[in-house]
């Protein structure tokens, strides 16, 4: 038997048409900073440093004067898309922007522009995992607190089973037909997704879960601004330590 191997290049989508309302900032989380550099600054250099990526679409609100005003540079490209009405729209939005610039036989990584501190380590085992599988391949870590189901009053009404259950992150990598065409369903009909392996299960099939660093936090609250600039130091600090 013919294993499956994907050696398409991978281009990143990164969503970054959110205000972030709560972070507390009359300024969108993306465009917030720590050591020196916006969040979005922060995303863009890892994805783009990584060997295995060809470039970036970054999907922005219409208008974002954040943006121009960024005026980020890369050796690699970078294009932009807008943004839609909820993340799932603008993610699809960004595909066909990148089938428009490089074609169908591309890998899609998406990566929330809040994860700016997922490692390299974690890049390269998700991309390799995509290859290997066509349904594609998601970051994730398991679950390891206890889980409570909660009924009327803020009552428990039971103790969940952990076993099994998984934390889903970003990047999560997809064939770009598969993925533009599973987010279309998902648009035409309506359906409530909260990431896009979703929309691919929802066409009946089984991304693979690949275990990823718990230092790959979402950015969404002020504090953690603080949390990503001690990962942020420990990282630069392991590099020179090698």
């Amino acid at each position: 038997m013919t294993c499956y191997v994907n050696n398409a290049p991978v281009w990143a989508i990164v969503p970054a048409a959110g205000t972030g309302q709560r972070m507390q900032s009359e300024q969108p989380k993306q465009y917030l900073s720590f050591q020196g550099k916006t969040i979005i600054e922060h995303c863009l250099d890892r994805l783009l440093s990584h060997a295995a990526i060809d470039g970036v679409v970054v999907v922005i609100q219409d208008g974002d004067e954040n943006w121009r005003e960024l005026d980020y540079r890369s050796n690699k490209p970078v294009f932009t898309a807008a943004g839609g009405a909820e993340r799932h729209h603008s993610v699809y939005n960004g595909l066909l922007s990148l089938r428009e610039q490089c074609g169908s036989d591309v890998l899609a990584l998406v990566h929330d522009v809040v994860r700016p501190l997922v490692t390299h380590i974690d890049l390269d085992h998700i991309i390799k995992a995509a290859r290997e599988n066509e349904a594609g391949a998601i970051l994730a870590v398991p679950i390891s607190d206890t889980l409570k189901s909660q009924g009327d009053d803020m009552k428990i009404t039971s103790t969940v089973s952990r076993d099994k259950l998984w934390r889903a992150f970003t990047p999560q990598i997809f064939q770009l037909p598969m993925l533009l065409q599973a987010l279309k369903v998902v648009i035409d009909d309506d359906l409530i997704i909260t990431d896009d392996a979703s929309a691919i299960e929802n066409q009946g099939y089984s991304p693979v879960l690949v275990s990823g660093d718990l230092t790959n936090i979402k950015i969404t609250r002020p504090s953690d601004l603080s949390l990503a600039a001690l990962i942020w130091l420990n990282q630069r600090d392991q590099q020179n330590d090698e």
